[in-house]
């Protein structure tokens, strides 16, 4: 807006300087960090084969469901999800606002495999705690796959072209986090292909990252903890 500004000189490129050279490379990766998310999603129905016309409720419902250690109990670190799913419309609506809303909220639709057809890509409110369970999903054979999971603090989701952006906030005032998921047409799934730390565009606050999900703190290098110990 307002027209080009210059940015200063151009610095001059330099190639990468290999440190270490005779380090032994490794064969195997130290943690399973769940880069490949393909799971189907038991007991939703998909009418007509049609992601649109899946409940979305139902599908957190099914994900509840399948994770107890997560959800049922009031020692569950997510129990009051689990409780507040009564307050969800008949009609498989939430928009999770509210003491006593609904957690799940409004889902979107967009292409992202480029098969012509769209995928759901669904949020839902992980309580107590303040965090967002971002996941995707797409329909294989008439049935609903979830091809992307990911739950942390999250300041905003993004949609652009065959890409999940999600900005979470950073401990470093000024900065956030922006991590990016691509669909991968190889492994059927979306992939976590960029993680950057950035400079916000209005310089932030500082922000304290709520820790992330147990699940998700099982690993040591899964997304939600890499970006918190960067």
């Amino acid at each position: 807006t307002g027209g080009l500004r210059g940015a200063g000189a151009t610095p001059a490129a330099r190639s990468p300087a290999r440190l270490w050279p005779g380090l032994t490379p490794a064969s195997s990766p130290a943690y399973d960090i769940g880069e490949v998310e393909h799971a189907v999603v038991e007991g939703v129905a998909v009418p007509g084969g049609d992601v649109r016309r899946v409940d979305p409720v139902a599908a957190v419902r099914a994900e509840i469901a399948a994770r107890p250690d997560d959800y049922a109990g009031a020692k569950a670190p997510y129990h009051e999800t689990s409780v507040r799913m009564a307050d969800c419309g008949t009609d498989g609506t939430g928009d999770g606002a509210g003491a006593a809303g609904c957690p799940v909220l409004r889902p979107y639709y967009r292409d992202l495999t480029g098969d012509g057809r769209p995928e759901m890509t669904l949020g839902f409110r992980l309580l107590p705690e303040k965090l967002t369970a971002v996941r995707v999903y797409t329909v294989e054979k008439d049935r609903l796959v979830r091809v992307m999971s990911y739950e942390d603090a999250v300041s905003a989701v993004e949609l652009a072209g065959r890409t999940v952006i999600v900005r979470s906030p950073s401990e470093v005032a000024g900065y956030e986090y922006r991590l990016q998921w691509t669909w991968d047409a190889d492994q059927r799934a979306m992939l976590l292909t960029s993680d950057e730390m950035l400079r916000t565009a209005d310089g932030g606050r500082h922000t304290r990252r709520p820790s992330a999900s147990p699940s998700a703190a099982a690993s040591p290098s899964s997304p939600s903890s890499r970006a918190s110990d960067r």
